[in-house]
This record gives C-alpha cells, structure tokens and sequence, in this order.
C-alpha cells in the first residue's frame, strides 16, 4: 500500500505527509481572496431585493448554466460520488449524479419556463400564489430548514479540509469558511454567487477530469476500466439496477426496489421545488435562456459527475486496500494526490474547497430570500419597500451564516441529517408543487392534506423499515445505527410520495365545492400564460428578449 493510501486509513483526509502542503494551502487562500474581492465588486452592481436574489434577472446562459451546474457540483458530487463507486460501482452513483441529472431535465421541460415566466423572486412565491397563506408559511420553513442543515454540511466538509492542512481544530475552521462565505454571499448576493460558480466550474470540472484521465492511463485506458470486474461490495461494478441475489446496496426483493427508486426520485423528483435550482433559473434573461441552461447544465452534471464514481471503481482495481468504510471520505483527496503532478493537484484541492463555499452560498442566500419574501410578510402587517427587503436578506444571510456555524458545530456530521433535510422536501413539497403546476383544481385543503400525509408517512415508514435496516447494517453483533436509519429514510420515501399524492388528490376532490382552486397568477397577482409552458423552445431563443410581463391568455 502506498503512503498515500496509508493516510488515508489512518486518519481519512490527512493530508499532513503530502511534501507539497504548503502549495495546496497558497491556492486555496488564492481562492477566498478571489471570493472576497467578486464580493465587494457585486455589491456596488445591487440596487435592490431583484438585484440581490435574482441578479436582475439578467444572466446570460453560460453564466445561467454554470451557475446551475456549480452549485450542485459540490462536495458530496466530488468526493461522495467516488466514495459511493469504490463501494457499489454504479449503483452508487444513482442518487448522484444521475438522480441530479433526472431532476434538471425534467424542471427545464415541465417546470422553469412557468416559474421563469412568473417573475417570482423565490419557489416559495409559487405556494403562496397557488393555495393561500397558510401553505405559503409551511412551505418556507421547509424550505429554510432543509438550507440550514444543508449549508451546515458543508461548513463541516470545509473544516475537515482546514484542519487536514492547517491542524487548526474543527470549530476554528467551521468559523473561518462560515465567515468567508457569508461575508461575500452578504455583500454580493446572487450575482456575487453565480459569478464564483460560473469561475469555479472551470477549476471544480478540470480537476475531476485530470484526476480521471491520470487514472485512466494507470488502469490500461478504457479496455482496463471496462475489464474491472467488482468493487468493494459488489461484483458488477457498471450495473445501475439492482442484482441478482445481492439487489440493491445489499437490499433486495420489494425492499430492495423500493430502495432503487428512492435513490432516482430523491434527488430527481424531490429537488424540483427547492430554491437553489428555481432561483437560477428566474436569474436567467429570458424563458429560453432558463431552459436551456437547465439542459447545459444536465449536460455537465452527467459529463464531469459521472467520472467521480468511475475514479471510485478505478481506484479500486487499481490498489484494493482493506479499508472500513468510515475511512473512504478522503479517497477522491489521495487519487489527487497520488497521481496528479503537484500543480494540478493544488488547482484540484483548491477548487475542491471552493465547490464547499459555492454549494454554501447558494444555500445562505436561498434560505434568506425565502425568509424575506415569504415568512416575513405573513407577520407584518405593512408590506416591506424594496430597500427594506435588500436590507433583511441581508441581515438574514449573517444570522443565517451564524446559526449554520452554530449547527455544524455542535452536530459535526451533519450529512445524513443533511439528505434527510432534502427526503422531507421529497415527500412534503414536490407533490403539491407538480399539482399546482398542472391541476387546475388542486386547492389549499389538499396541499396541506399532502404534505401531512407524506411527512407523517415517511416518518412511520422509517420506524418500521428501521427493524429490517439494523439486520442488514449489524456486523459481529454492532450495529451501524447511521446507516440503518439513512438507509430506512430511503426506503420510505416512495411509500410518503404515493400517500402525499393520494391525500392531493382525494382531500381535493372532496373539498372543492367550498374550497376553489385560486389560479396560478404571476409575481404581480395577474392571470398567468399557461400555454406553452413545456421547455421545447430553439437555442436560438436565448438572444432575444421576451417582453415583460407576458400577458394572460385563457387556458
């Protein structure tokens, strides 16, 4: 085993017997300057609450689609996907990339042109629109629940790289990435935040591709990729669907698709109506250049995503090493590192750490502007001017940045509790969300009736499926309570789905008598074009100018 590799094992993501620390830290200071100073540059271009949130609503496509692209490329894409293929081969790689690349081609063809096209400033002004008030509140604090946790896992991830490098202790480098990011994404907003993406993709997708092909070469090329014949757990490295006799992650019969399923739709359907993706898209200058950055960016994500979880089965073939696997987060860090000539492995770790704070910043910015535009209006009596809104975003990014410091600290592995903040949104909100888009009789009853019915499915689905997770996740009589719970909240999942989309249905239906549907209606309360609303619009559409507002047609 190579020392790389022994580092690895002892410690996971210590990087401290690499002779070329000293680089790797220069290019990841390099990088917070760069951050800090597109900062304090875009906060001179924002006049107000658009300016701040949605940029104007003037990005063009290779800026809407980077942007699109970055911030889900993040960490867990990177070194979590590998992680997953050294694992499962392919299998793992379903719920990322795969699953990511599922859910932008279907919100750039069903979705982003009407969100697009309603101007509205969050996803959360669509709830509002369509069913009232009340599912307007629940809807937010889903929302910023699941930012929160989300945001803290990355505060985590960066303060492991920290102290790999520095030695500095966890919470000091929770801190220092908490204060950065926050800093920048609180000056500059979403223009600030997309232009770090649009820098970021370069390094963050040239990296994983040098990692890559070096290790390609070592393997024999494709014909040796392709010869590898298993991987830690399973003995068909490319096969995406469940196996036989071994099913799925080590799940099989109905458990084991259940399973299979949860990984394509957690992602592929449950992140449709999340901020970070629809605040991209109603960023973008017109209808088509929304859409098609969403299929540019579906593109990218499966071109670069799909190379972390084949590094993984590489790996793999190429030095086994008998490692537990709570010591295989780092293991995208030591291919780097091992096989990378010393320049491309500080650009890599240094755009590495940058992927961390880009996936932060979305998610700051996400959580404060669904906090400005949707929680505190339903208490305050006296609706906020534009500069009044500019200024609690604001103020929201620190407290936000703040308490996300906070949770990361005290829970320290927050990914787990991270994918459960994004199963929730599965279940609660992506039922209601399709339905308002395409059921004109879905009404307020029903999507309150839906989200209750499949948070509180989900919930008891867990303790149930949580008996036959502990068998599978037990090991000489331990068992892995984390993996058994995660693995009980996927399976699940597609239970919470079926019952969220039955309560729509039937609550509505019976209560539609005294309930009526409210229509869908844009930014400004006007009935909303729903005619050509699918994303089958010409790439060439994207260097016009759509008027604005487009005017209601009847349906």
């Amino acid at each position: 085993m190579s020392s790389s590799f022994s580092l690895l094992a002892e410690g996971a993501f210590d990087l401290t017997g690499y002779p070329h620390t000293g680089w790797v830290i220069t290019g990841i200071v390099a990088f917070f300057f760069v951050r800090l100073a597109i900062g304090f540059w875009a906060a001179s271009k924002v006049n107000n609450a658009s300016d701040y949130v949605v940029a104007g609503r003037g990005l063009p496509i290779y800026m809407t689609a980077a942007s699109i692209m970055a911030t889900w490329f993040a960490a867990e894409t990177l070194m979590g996907a590998s992680t997953k293929g050294y694992m499962y081969g392919l299998q793992g790689a379903i719920l990322d990339p795969l699953g990511a690349v599922v859910c932008l081609l279907i919100s750039g063809m069903f979705f982003i042109r009407l969100m697009r096209r309603a101007r509205y400033l969050t996803v959360v002004d669509f709830f509002a629109k369509r069913y009232g008030k009340e599912v307007d509140l629940v809807a937010s604090v889903l929302q910023i629940v699941a930012y929160l946790v989300w945001t803290a896992a990355q505060f985590v991830a960066g303060a492991h790289v920290v102290h790999s490098l520095l030695g500095w202790p966890d919470w000091a480098g929770m801190l220092l990435v908490g204060v950065v990011v926050t800093g920048y994404t609180t000056m500059g907003g979403m223009l600030a935040d997309t232009l770090l993406d649009f820098i970021q993709m370069f390094f963050t997708a040239g990296g994983i591709t040098a990692v890559f092909l070096y290790l390609l070469k070592e393997i024999g090329g494709w014909d040796g990729l392709m010869a590898c014949t298993a991987t830690q757990y399973v003995s068909e490295p490319f096969a995406i669907t469940p196996i036989q006799h071994y099913g799925y992650l080590g799940y099989t019969g109905l458990t084991g698709w259940l399973y299979w399923v949860s990984a394509w739709i957690t992602i592929g359907f449950g992140s449709i109506a999340t901020q970070d993706l629809m605040q991209r898209s109603m960023s973008a200058r017109n209808e088509a250049t929304s859409v098609w950055g969403s299929y540019i960016a579906a593109l990218l994500y499966f071109v670069f995503g799909i190379m972390s979880p084949l590094i993984g089965i590489m790996i793999f073939k190429l030095d086994p090493p008998a490692l537990n696997k709570e010591h295989l987060e780092g293991l995208l860090v030591v291919a780097s590192q091992t096989y990378l000539p010393v320049w491309l492995n500080v650009l890599f770790m240094a755009a590495l750490t940058s992927a961390m704070m880009s996936t932060s910043d979305s998610a700051i910015l996400a959580g404060a502007s669904v906090f400005t535009e949707n929680i505190l209006p339903f208490f305050s009596k006296k609706e906020a001017d534009d500069v009044q809104k500019l200024w609690w975003t604001r103020v929201m990014v620190v407290i936000i940045g703040g308490a996300c410091i906070g949770i990361a600290y005290l829970i320290g592995d927050s990914y787990n509790l991270a994918m459960m903040a994004w199963s929730v949104l599965l279940v609660g909100m992506a039922v209601p969300f399709v339905c308002g888009m395409y059921w004109k009789s879905a009404n307020r009853l029903g999507a309150l009736a839906s989200i209750v019915g499949g948070i509180a499915t989900w919930i008891a689905g867990v303790f149930y499926y949580l008996k036959e997770t502990q068998v599978v996740n037990t090991t000489d009589g331990e068992i892995s309570w984390d993996d058994a719970i995660w693995d009980a909240v996927y399976i699940a999942s597609p239970w919470a789905v079926v019952v969220s989309f039955v309560s729509m249905v039937v609550v509505t239906l019976a209560t539609r008598k005294w309930e009526p549907a409210l229509p869908l209606t844009d930014a400004d309360g006007n009935p909303l074009a729903l005619d050509n609303r699918l994303g089958l619009l010409s790439p060439l559409a994207i260097f016009r100018d759509d008027p604005e507002p487009v005017s209601a047609v009847k349906n």
